[in-house]
């Protein structure tokens, strides 16, 4: 099922009270010294440190709404965001979680699962190989499965964090984004286009499903290396992101690594911001010059997962005085 606007208002509805509200502050010059106007939209600060929350809390309530939680639970595969959401969304209606996670989910998503009482099952390189362990699971067991981005519900939820964007920056131009398996992408991409918001979508040079998707005009696998492989290292997006891609007005963009580590090192030296390689692709983008915006033009920058290890955040130097 293709997701509307309308399913992103009844996710809103759905999940209000549940998730916290997207902060918004305005970047300054020295940070972004670009023509347009910039703003960070705050997402790592929501529930489990990403804007997962939002997509998952909308799939377990309507499935809960629907009667449609059995009582083994629900089962995931998940580079690790989307499974820590999955684990603290069904805590919301007391169900029990297993997820399945490749062996480079980094330790501290790990840990944050195991905190939230999941199941956690490790193998396999990719997410790939963790999608299909999980599909066995759901299969013997008769566990809801839930999917990183591959549903409407995940997708819609994911498109209120741009109504609340537009909501606090009116006139909004346009959205940058960090692209991976394109749930986030598919729900901002729906909510845009009935905002009449540009939505500039961001992935590493080499993790670039979408952009390898629009260039053949449907989903392709490619192979993933990259330094935010395990949030963005979905090898194909789905038929639903580039449908609702392909329907507003995005365009694609790609980054370095290194200035993926570049724009990750400004957030923590200029906002304190320990963030997710995956939350400053976004903002690689503009640090790059991959995407340029025309002056006086509003751009919100999704800042969307804080679930890192911060020690290799290099301390700024200081001058002496």
């Amino acid at each position: 099922m293709q997701p509307t606007y309308a399913d992103v208002t009844a996710a809103a509805a759905r999940i209000a009270g549940h998730v916290r509200p997207v902060v918004l502050a305005q970047a300054d010059a020295d940070t972004v010294p670009v023509a347009g106007e910039v703003w960070f939209a705050l997402e790592h600060m929501q529930h489990t440190g990403s804007f997962k929350a939002r997509g998952a809390a909308n799939f377990m309530l309507a499935h809960q709404e629907r009667g449609l939680l059995p009582k083994v639970g629900v089962t995931i595969a998940s580079g690790g965001n989307a499974g820590v959401a999955c684990a603290w969304a069904a805590r919301l209606v007391d169900a029990a979680a297993a997820v399945f996670l490749p062996a480079t989910a980094p330790a501290v998503k790990v840990t944050r699962l195991k905190a939230l009482g999941a199941q956690v099952f490790s193998g396999g390189e990719y997410y790939a190989d963790a999608a299909l362990d999980c599909e066995r699971y759901a299969a013997a067991t008769g566990a809801l499965r839930s999917h990183a981005y591959d549903d409407p519900y995940i997708a819609a939820g994911a498109g209120t964090l741009l109504d609340e964007i537009v909501a606090g920056l009116p006139d909004l131009d346009s959205v940058v984004v960090a692209v991976g398996g394109a749930g986030l992408l598919t729900g901002i991409s729906i909510a845009a286009a009935h905002h009449g918001v540009r939505v500039v979508a961001v992935e590493p040079e080499k993790c670039r499903a979408f952009n390898a998707a629009l260039e053949a005009g449907h989903p392709v696998d490619v192979d993933i290396d990259s330094v935010a492989a395990d949030a963005l290292g979905a090898r194909r997006v789905t038929p639903m992101s580039l449908a609702a891609a392909t329907a507003g007005d995005v365009r694609s963009v790609l980054v370095s690594d290194k200035q993926i580590i570049a724009a990750r090192q400004t957030l923590w030296d200029c906002r304190r911001l320990a963030v997710e390689h995956a939350a400053a692709t976004a903002l690689a983008a503009l640090l790059s010059g991959a995407y340029v915006p025309t002056p006086g033009e509003r751009v919100a920058v999704i800042i969307c997962g804080a679930n890192t290890d911060p020690s290799d955040l290099v301390a700024p130097k200081t001058t002496q005085h």
